[in-house]
């Protein structure tokens, strides 16, 4: 029997020509240093191949309709099912998804009020639930004899046919922003004070409104509230004016109709047919939630049928918890003929839903926009409609799964994993959480180190044989007992001694009204189980709040009080991509290749050519590469196959013409480079190159102390993991004094393995030094334990949380017997 599959000569990235056999039908944990080859292995060999595969076995017709991965570089793969893979940064859904419609859950909700609901007849009467509904039979009113038929699920789908006409389902509306029609009500209307009529408009509408009786050439402000009122709602009348033209100055007479300011937006927006032209339009819009449906999304009769009293969109607005505890009563609710019918949908719907709250997803509503969810939170929905779907010899790949877990849900996350290997299926997931990496069968270890000195496989075997390996550097964290802090720690006696920072605030979503006090000058760690309102008191209470304080602008309406003495600058550090395209890089955006343009002007080779340091740039220089335009990759367009990107065969990816290679500088150690050649370094071999150039080899230094000496000068930012990007974003603040500065971090261990958090945590330690106060939002253990403070949030999530069960030092979190975290300290 096949029971592994077999990868022979893996290039892929830095793998190095590697031999490797992965279990079948097992979780398989691929573990390793950041950089060190993980996700080659995991997603550019078997997730590329698995998908691959399956798609060459469809029609050419078929194929032409679907984006396709280019084949690995890898000799051989042998025995690899179709594969499935959940990356770490989902797509961004569309405006039209919600919670409910990315987990599936509503289409069961939706067959239960169109099946099991009380309708409501033309006139306005309901009928008892019948059987009829689901016969398709005609329902006939007892009150008043209406005869009509029940609607069907597909009427209640706020995509289809149940959706609110005036908003067409998405529960928002544009309107005209009347703030932004006269900017500046200094100006005249002649002066061009009204804007609308600027960009959108005839020149003429001036006249016209002049011919309305509104003065035209006083300052907009002076006008009388009823000149305003014609400008801004004036009705459409054709109006007889004189106008002259700007360019010749020939003068005329024409009948005009007039326009006001808010018709001539709405009439823009009618007659938009592009991108471009939505652009010149949306600067005066806002966006509103419909009036109509109340930003329910649903047509008033989508929302008539009732099961237990409430409506569809009543339903959605409770959160998953609360709804699957409404669901399980619905059963009882109906007449006795009904109860097995009822009890087959309702039970649909429980299954699915106990997935979703095992991974910890039961504080979110079903309306709530697909687009708002965390990566974390899209990355377990997709999870859980995959086990939903119930495939058999399919090879999930599953790329950080536990990314914005709290160690209560990774239970929950190993439990849908080994439902999927119960089901006949195959696990592969990358990850560095010690928690889930202990709960694999086998774990393949990719190392030594990263990039250049990555790329192999250092160890491989049961949990238990890696604990044991000497060779493994993952292996220490996978043992039972809980790890020490790696700091030194504040006493409580002293913890306030270098100030704190107040916030008091009311209700906001989830979270009640609180007030908590963060030590300054220490690092505090903001805890709890997803959903418990983390996010929302620091990042939309505490960082407006203390930003309106330090400027002295009016608080935000939910915050009451903010005090921070002494504090300057708050800076949020969070996971974001860094640029947007591969003209974005490591050197550019840590400031080193600027200075790298200089060092090669000044070089006597330059001079000789009368190349100045402008001529370096690879986005706009003379020496760019002339093929790929300083890109480094060019795009074929293969009919029938993916359009495929390859290292462009003129510069192979260094960006540069061959000019650039001919430039080079020389060290005091005799050796000499040119600049493509320091490009395509390594931050540590590039700090050993330039170690004669001050300011470069200080800027590189201050990236290697970060963790990042594996990345290229070259690569592209928006490439980098959230957890890179997180700390390339901090290389600009250390080592200077940071006294006045709050650095708040969003989940900053996201990607990175247990040895990389020590750095981490040495790099807070030095910002610590420095004088700055260091907050993060984490669920990382090994962070949490070391912080100075903990603000423990819960005790769950969604309507359960939203409050300050403990905060105080990690040894008093831990004592707390409410404390959630406490568990796992």
């Amino acid at each position: 029997m096949i029971d592994k599959i077999k990868i022979r000569g893996a290039r892929v990235h830095n793998l190095k020509n590697i031999d490797v056999d992965v279990p079948l039908n097992q979780i398989v944990g691929i573990a390793g240093v950041s950089g060190s080859g993980k996700s080659s292995l995991a997603l550019g060999v078997l997730y590329a191949e698995g998908s691959r595969r399956y798609l060459d076995a469809l029609s050419t017709y078929t194929r032409r309709r679907m984006t396709q991965a280019p084949k690995a570089q890898v000799d051989q793969v042998l025995y690899v099912p179709a594969a499935l893979a959940l990356h770490q940064r989902p797509g961004v859904p569309g405006i039209r998804s919600t919670f409910g419609t990315g987990t599936e859950l509503l289409n069961s909700l939706r067959l239960m009020f169109s099946r099991l609901a009380s309708h409501r007849c033309p006139n306005g009467h309901y009928l008892a639930p019948t059987l009829a509904v689901a016969a398709g039979q005609e329902l006939v009113c007892p009150e008043c004899g209406a005869r009509f038929y029940a609607p069907s699920a597909e009427e209640l789908a706020f995509n289809s046919q149940g959706a609110c006409r005036t908003c067409g389902g998405t529960g928002m509306v544009q309107t005209v922003d009347r703030s932004t029609l006269v900017p500046d009500d200094s100006l005249s209307i002649d002066e061009g004070a009204v804007a609308p009529w600027n960009s959108l408009m005839w020149s003429l509408m001036t006249d016209v409104c002049r011919a309305m009786g509104v003065r035209t050439d006083v300052p907009f402000r002076e006008l009388t509230d009823e000149e305003k009122d014609i400008v801004y709602n004036g009705p459409a009348e054709k109006r007889h004016i004189l106008y002259k033209a700007k360019n010749s100055n020939q003068a005329g007479e024409l009948d005009f109709t007039y326009f006001n300011a808010v018709y001539t937006v709405e009439n823009a927006l009618a007659k938009v047919k592009d991108e471009k032209g939505m652009k010149r339009v949306e600067k005066f819009l806002k966006q509103e939630i419909c009036p109509d449906c109340g930003g329910t999304r649903l047509a008033e009769a989508a929302r008539a049928p009732k099961v237990r009293g409430i409506s569809l969109d009543e339903a959605c607005r409770m959160t998953l918890a609360d709804l699957t505890e409404w669901v399980r009563g619905v059963p009882a609710s109906l007449p006795q003929e009904m109860v097995p019918m009822a009890e087959s949908i309702c039970e649909s719907f429980q299954t699915a839903a106990k997935r979703l709250m095992d991974l910890g997803l039961g504080y979110l509503a079903l309306d709530r926009a697909a687009s708002t969810l965390s990566t974390g939170e899209r990355q377990r929905m997709q999870l859980a409609r995959a086990v939903r779907n119930r495939t058999t010899g399919v090879l999930y790949v599953l790329d950080e799964p536990s990314i914005g877990l709290h160690p209560s849900n990774i239970e929950g996350l190993t439990g849908v994993m080994d439902d999927l290997i119960a089901d006949g299926n195959s696990v592969v997931l990358v990850d560095h959480d010690a928690q889930i990496l202990s709960k694999a069968d086998w774990i393949i270890e990719m190392g030594p180190g990263a990039g250049a000195d990555g790329g192999r496989v250092i160890a491989q075997g049961r949990v238990s044989d890696i604990a044991a390996n000497p060779q493994s550097k993952v292996g220490p964290f996978l043992g039972d007992g809980p790890g020490e802090p790696v700091r030194e720690q504040a006493s409580p006696e002293a913890m306030f001694d270098l100030g704190r920072i107040h916030l008091a605030t009311g209700p906001i979503h989830t979270v009640k009204p609180l007030s908590v006090d963060i030590p300054k000058g220490r690092l505090t760690a903001v805890t709890g189980v997803s959903g418990s309102g983390k996010t929302t008191l620091i990042l939309e209470s505490l960082i407006p709040g203390l930003e309106a304080a330090v400027r002295g602008n009016r608080l935000p309406e939910h915050v009451l009080e903010a005090e921070a003495p002494g504090i300057g600058q708050i800076k949020l550090i969070d996971a974001t991509p860094i640029g947007i395209n591969v003209r974005s890089t490591v050197a550019t955006y840590a400031n080193v290749h600027d200075e790298l343009r200089k060092v090669f002007a000044r070089t006597a080779d330059a001079k000789e050519r009368g190349y100045k340091a402008g001529d370096f740039s690879y986005n706009t220089g003379k020496l760019r590469c002339p093929v790929c335009d300083g890109t480094g990759v060019i795009s074929l367009d293969v009919q029938f196959l993916p359009d495929v990107e390859i290292d462009c065969p003129e510069c192979r990816g260094s960006r540069y013409g061959k000019e650039a290679g001919r430039i080079r500088y020389q060290a005091k150690s005799g050796r000499s480079w040119s600049l493509p050649e320091l490009m395509a370094m390594d931050v540590k071999r590039a700090l050993d190159a330039c170690s004669d150039l001050k300011l470069v080899s200080q800027r590189l230094q201050v990236l290697n102390d970060l963790g990042l000496g594996y990345l290229t000068l070259g690569e592209e930012t928006p490439s980098l993991s959230g957890g890179e990007a997180q700390r390339l974003k901090l290389a600009s603040e250390m080592g200077r004094a940071q006294g006045d500065t709050i650095f708040i971090f969003d989940e900053p261990t996201i990607g990175l393995h247990p040895l990389d958090v020590r750095t981490l945590l040495g790099v807070f330690q030095t910002l610590l030094e420095h004088g700055a106060t260091v907050i993060v939002i984490e669920h990382d253990l090994d962070v949490i334990r070391s912080a100075d403070y903990i603000i423990d949030m819960g005790p769950g999530g969604g309507e359960a949380g939203g409050r300050i069960v403990a905060a105080g030092t990690p040894r008093q979190i831990k004592e707390n017997w409410e404390s959630v975290t406490g568990r796992y300290l």
